[in-house]
């Protein structure tokens, strides 16, 4: 059955397999808010075990926000990045077993106007630290658009997801940002970082171009799905540009890139045929089926907010994700 909480909305989820478990960590807030646009600013992570991807156990939460600056430290400038919210992310495990959670954080300090990147640790995926109180990641301007640009009513910077490439040592993180210079529905671009130790980050130029049809491209993934190299994210219709916005309504894509993510051209990009779904994930299950799992959005014009069973899935050369008959 999918993951759905009685009391609880479940949107952004990220996946990590530890032996014969997966674990399931996922974006949640309380149905007493009323409204569902209210859960993006009260906000936790969640944190669910399974053995097929089907049947889930809820264990304690995995992070909630920070407390932020005192006033005395507020007043001189101290900005704690992630005392408002606490978003969606993704895990890694480095060489000596800790597992490491990238994650975004939005402080109270900016209103909630910027974002960022930070990292928590943990040695049995339960129990998380926080490492710091500043962001591991920001938007660089020399390379991607802030909020003092007066563009966007805040900062892009999140959804980190970290990786490495066949062949190569060096650890990678993709995340949802802004290029500079882009029409306002086509700023979206696939931002990049580079590290050799999962703590030091290098920030780099984004691998994509703007004006490539897509204002936002949200919780990016990279996976090599039965030997076809795809490019995961999401974008709702509101920040479709209006020559996307003639092809289709917004949703989960997939894009087919080169094996070492040169020239990413989102123009390419191929909706998935499942309106219902967005911010997806591919995880590959204990047989090796490649299975997408991510939230129900809507269903007649009302937010539903539940995870979904994974669906089969493989890789066309050409047509991107499709379902696995």
């Amino acid at each position: 059955m999918a993951l759905k909480l009685p009391g609880q909305w479940v949107w952004d989820s990220w996946f990590v397999r530890d032996g014969d478990d997966y674990h399931a960590f996922y974006l949640q807030a309380s149905k007493a808010l009323g409204d569902p646009n209210r859960r993006h600013r009260n906000v936790t992570v969640g944190h669910a075990v399974s053995k097929d991807l089907k049947s889930w156990q809820i264990l304690p939460d995995a992070l909630t926000p920070s407390e932020p600056a005192s006033p005395q430290s507020a007043a001189q400038g101290e900005i704690v990045f992630d005392s408002y919210t606490t978003w969606t992310g993704s895990i890694v495990q480095a060489a000596d077993g800790v597992w490491h959670m990238f994650y975004t954080g939005t402080s109270r300090e900016k209103g909630g106007a910027v974002q960022s990147i930070g990292l928590a640790t943990s040695n049995d995926l339960v129990t998380w630290t926080k490492q710091s109180t500043q962001p591991l990641l920001s938007a660089d301007p020399r390379h991607y658009a802030v909020l003092e640009d007066g563009i966007w009513p805040d900062e892009g910077f999140r959804d980190p997801w970290v990786f490495k490439l066949d062949g190569d040592d060096t650890w990678h993180m993709l995340m949802t940002a802004r290029g500079r210079g882009g029409e306002y529905g086509q700023s979206g671009v696939a931002g990049h970082a580079t590290s050799r130790d999962l703590r030091s980050w290098n920030l780099e130029k984004p691998l994509s171009e703007v004006n490539q049809g897509f204002g936002e491209t949200e919780v990016l993934q990279f996976a090599v799905v039965d030997s076809v190299p795809i490019l995961l994210f999401c974008c709702g219709p509101q920040w479709l540009s209006d020559l996307r916005r003639q092809i289709d309504n917004g949703g989960v894509y997939s894009l087919v890139v080169n094996p070492d993510l040169s020239g990413v051209d989102f123009n390419k990009a191929v909706l998935f045929s499942e309106p219902d779904l967005y911010a997806c994930r591919l995880i590959q299950d204990v047989d090796g089926v490649w299975q997408l799992i991510g939230f129900v959005n809507e269903r007649d014009s009302h937010f539903v907010g539940e995870l979904c069973d994974p669906i089969a899935v493989t890789a066309d050369p050409v047509n991107g994700l499709v379902r696995k008959n």
